[in-house]
């Protein structure tokens, strides 16, 4: 699938795209829950509506703006990528149908059906047009398009049904219509009555169909059809240079300027009359090489991820039972614990309610004066948010870091900075040209006289709700050094224009690349002197190239490397004369894996990290990371462990090479080993208790 223009580097657009093939195998995955294969199928879909606000909006701008000279990763033209990302595109949207009709045809095993407006029984109906009266009806704007003096903007987001509204006299004028469904503000997935031990569910576009009679009954028209379009919208933040406005003002004005964002994609069902389909085309002004693409009867797949199960709850995964950290698990002081030595905190395997005690404690603690934290992403009703608050009302000095350009959250950020402006809280809105995307708190104590730090560094956001569900390390820390240096890193943050030199953290822009090409030149001088020589590390993302060709390097001078990526690699292993000495795993399983670390053999003395940052340009170059030496030799066991157990996956891990076609790693003849469901497992064995 991936082009590796010279076998050197696969594109990154389509290296994502594999990823989310990984993500639509699981969807197909008869070993998974049957809801959750629903909801994977949202998850895919949810990923996909990104991939085009985000990178096809980048692609056609650079088709726009570079000509066809410009080469991107992969060595590919922007028009080459656009035409692969299309068939791509177009290819995986097949197999999600197929995917789709085989998941209802297992609901219907389990007495579950999905039915449309044509195939409700008289009970159905009446429920259907009474839920329709109630429910529906309040919130639809028709749109008779032939009588409006222009053309609606169409929301991005959002689904809308085309109506074509004609009669058998052919000389009646037929009329177009559009409605936008209001999923937005009632639910996607209607439950109708059930009919003994069978039990339905109804799209709430099937509901708007079956009353559409009712929306347009003031007319003479006998024939009334309705068909599912959708429009992605380039989701690029354009900033002002405007010195008279401060930066909060620019983001709000940027955000508003993004709704209306040139359109990238056009979703439409493939059942649409081509007359009323150019119609639409030539109103939104879209041609045929505009990403047009034919779907099915339903777009906005991503409202899956929220598909209530009325099946029963063997169609679910079991809740996780979310374990304490033995050091955590008395219930005294968590500043006193971390004292005694540092804790690793994984979520969601341990619970995310230990880093909010943290805060509390610090926010009531009488000999606590200064709390300092960077926040990217936090939880729509965040508990971190209220613990600042309320230690902002204790009388703490506290300092928050606030990203408002975190992409898709700088509408919640500017609202959170506000409110915690409101509360007496010092708001920084980091640098210019450069997001802050550490994850640093940093909390500080006058203890008889003397000034102590309590440190946490995570590879993820501290957000409660994403920290159910994704793969990450919290390092709770009294270390006096790292302690310092973060310190450090928020005296930076404030003035930026002053410049640290860092021994134990690893921060980027300034020092990450030079420091991490450092560590595998130690490993490559130590193979080319026969001595053990390997590297182990874990990303999101791999596609900075200076790394790749480094990681090449490494690897013709006897380096051996093993890499677990869950998203983008633009790395090509396995390569005779270039990267015979790597190998590349994903794992795609009921947790999205977030965490980045990295173990440097160091000639049999590892070296431990963990860090924010993948390796992009964009993160080691244009962005505010930190990562963090690991000295407690506790901790560097658990680390140790779990990279080793995720990859002995021979259950949901996949094989990245060249050609993109995910294959699962072998099971082979020993134990079968499921990296996220056996570390729970693990976690027991260490005297954690559940929460």
């Amino acid at each position: 699938m991936a082009s590796t223009g010279e076998n050197t580097m696969v594109n990154r657009e389509l290296s994502w795209l594999s990823f989310n093939q990984r993500v639509l195998q699981e969807a197909g995955d008869p070993n998974v829950p049957l809801a959750e294969r629903l909801r994977f199928l949202g998850i895919f879909s949810n990923n996909l509506d990104e991939f085009f606000r985000v990178r096809v909006a980048t692609i056609r701008r650079l088709q726009s703006f570079s000509g066809k000279k410009t080469k991107l990763i992969g060595g590919m033209t922007p028009d080459r990528v656009q035409d692969a990302i299309q068939k791509e595109v177009v290819r995986q949207k097949n197999l999600f149908g197929e995917i789709y009709a085989d998941i209802i045809r297992r609901f219907e095993e389990h007495g579950v059906y999905m039915v449309n407006e044509r195939e409700l029984n008289e009970e159905q109906q009446k429920f259907v047009v009474e839920y329709y009266r109630e429910r529906v009806a309040p919130f639809l704007v028709p749109i008779m398009l032939k009588t409006v003096p222009e053309f609606p903007y169409l929301r991005d987001k959002s689904i809308y049904l085309a109506v074509k509204l004609s009669v058998t006299n052919p000389d009646t004028t037929k009329q177009y219509a559009l409605i936008e469904v209001p999923s937005g503000l009632t639910d996607r997935f209607v439950v109708l009555p059930s009919d003994g031990e069978k039990k339905f569910i109804m799209f709430l576009d099937d509901v708007i169909r079956f009353n559409l009679d009712k929306i347009f009954g003031l007319f003479e028209y006998d024939k009334i059809e309705a068909y599912t379009i959708k429009i992605t919208r380039d989701a690029e933040i354009d900033i002002d240079d405007d010195v008279s406005k401060g930066f909060y003002e620019k983001m709000k004005k940027g955000i508003r300027q993004r709704r209306k964002g040139q359109p990238v994609r056009f979703l439409y069902d493939a059942e649409m009359p081509s007359s009323l389909r150019r119609y639409l085309m030539d109103k939104i002004d879209l041609d045929d090489d505009d990403n047009v693409i034919p779907g099915g009867r339903y777009h906005n797949s991503k409202d899956f991820m929220k598909f209530p199960n009325i099946g029963g709850p063997q169609l679910e995964w079991p809740p996780l039972q979310r374990l304490e950290h033995p050091a955590f698990a008395k219930g005294g002081s968590i500043l006193s614990a971390i004292e005694e030595g540092d804790v690793l905190l994984h979520y969601p395997y341990h619970h995310f309610r230990a880093f909010v005690n943290y805060l509390r404690e610090a926010a009531i603690h009488p000999e606590v004066k200064e709390i300092r934290i960077s926040l990217y992403r936090v939880a729509k009703n965040s508990r971190v948010i209220n613990a600042l608050i309320s230690a902002a009302k204790n009388g703490k000095s506290v300092t928050v870091m606030i990203e408002l350009r975190a992409r898709f959250d700088e509408e919640a950020n500017l609202e959170w900075s506000r409110k915690l402006q409101d509360a007496g809280i010092k708001v920084i809105f980091g640098i210019p040209d450069m997001k802050v995307h550490c994850k640093l708190v940093l909390v500080t104590r006058i203890r008889k006289g003397q000034m102590k730090h309590y440190g946490v560094i995570s590879t993820g956001n501290f957000n409660e709700a994403t920290a159910k569900v994704y793969s990450d390390f919290a390092l709770f820390t009294a270390h006096e050094e790292i302690c310092a240096e973060m310190y450090k890193v928020f005296l930076f943050l404030e003035k930026p224009y002053r410049l640290f030199r860092f021994k134990h953290l690893v921060v980027a822009p300034a020092y990450m690349r030079n420091r991490f090409v450092k560590k595998l030149n130690r490993e490559m001088r130590l193979a080319r002197e026969g001595k053990p020589a390997t590297l182990f590390i874990k990303l999101n993302s791999l596609v900075d190239a200076v790394m790749i060709r480094k990681l090449y390097r490494a690897s013709q001078a006897g380096v051996k490397i093993r890499i677990m990526v869950r998203g983008i690699c633009s790395l090509v292993p396995g390569v005779p004369g270039m990267s015979e000495n790597i190998e590349v795993r994903s794992i795609v399983d009921r947790f999205l894996e977030h965490s980045r670390i990295l173990v440097f053999g160091n000639g049999g003395d590892p070296e431990y990290f963990i860090s924010s940052a993948d390796w992009m340009t964009r993160n080691l170059d244009y962005r505010v990371e930190v990562g963090c030496n690991i000295y407690d030799e506790k901790v560097k066991r658990e680390l140790h462990d779990f990279m080793e157990l995720q990859w002995s996956d021979n259950v949901k891990a996949r094989i990245i090479d060249r050609h993109g076609a995910n294959a699962y790693v072998p099971a082979g003849e020993g134990p079968r080993v499921r990296a996220q469901f056996d570390l729970r497992h693990y976690y027991l064995a260490s005297d954690a208790q559940p929460a």
